[in-house]
C-alpha cells in the first residue's frame, strides 16, 4: 500500500509514474493491458494508458481520486464493442469489478475499497444520481475526478464535456476548490 502511495502522492504525478512505472506495473500488473490499447473513438486521441496518465496529470494530490483515476478505465480492455467506432459500454462497472481485488490486494480497507470503487463505478454518470445517497465530500471527489477525465478527452470534445459537469456542479450547489476548474 505504501509503495503505490509513494508513487501516486507526488505533486508531479507524471514524472513519478514515469520514474516508477516498472514498480507500478509490478504492484498492479493489470495496468499493462491499457498500454497501447487503442480507443478507436473520436472522443479520444490517446490510447487507454495515455488517457489515464493525462487524466491523472490534472488531478489534485488526493489518494482516493488518484487511485480511482488510475483504475477508472482498466475494464476497457475487456468490454469493448467494435463497430464503425469502438464503444466501451459497461466499462465503469467492469473497471470496478477488476479494481476491487486489486485494491484489496494492495491492502486497502473495505471502506476505502467501497469509496474508491464508488468513484470508479460512477465516473461516467451524472453526480446527481448519487447525490442523495453519498456524502457530499465523496460527490465532490467524483466531480473532481470527472473533470480530470473530461480534460483528458480529445480536445474537440473537452469543452462540451466540461460544460455538462459544470451544470451538475451548479445544480448540486457544490463548492469545489481545485486547480482543475481554474484551468478552464
Amino acid at each position: 500500500m505504501k509503495e503505490i502511495e509513494n508513487i501516486l502522492l507526488k505533486p508531479d504525478i507524471l514524472t513519478s509514474i514515469q520514474e516508477n512505472q516498472e514498480a507500478l506495473f509490478s504492484l498492479v500488473p493489470e495496468l499493462k493491458t491499457m498500454v497501447k490499447f487503442p480507443h478507436n473513438h473520436p472522443h479520444h486521441h490517446l490510447d487507454v494508458w495515455g488517457h489515464t496518465l493525462l487524466a491523472l496529470s490534472f488531478s489534485e494530490v488526493d489518494l482516493e481520486i488518484r487511485l480511482a483515476l488510475l483504475l477508472h478505465d482498466i475494464g476497457k480492455t475487456t468490454c469493448y464493442q467494435d463497430g464503425e467506432v469502438r464503444h466501451f459500454r459497461g466499462h465503469p462497472y467492469e473497471s470496478f469489478h477488476i479494481s476491487v481485488p486489486i485494491l484489496e490486494r494492495l491492502g486497502y480497507s473495505s471502506s476505502e475499497v467501497a469509496r474508491i470503487g464508488f468513484l470508479i463505478a460512477c465516473h461516467d454518470e451524472s453526480a446527481k444520481k448519487a447525490a442523495n445517497e453519498m456524502p457530499k465530500e465523496l460527490i465532490c471527489k467524483l466531480v473532481k475526478m470527472q473533470y480530470c477525465d473530461a480534460l483528458a478527452h480529445h480536445p474537440d470534445y473537452v469543452e462540451r464535456k466540461v460544460k455538462r459537469i459544470d451544470e451538475v456542479v451548479g445544480d448540486l450547489d457544490l463548492s469545489l476548490e481545485t486547480s482543475i476548474i481554474k484551468q478552464q
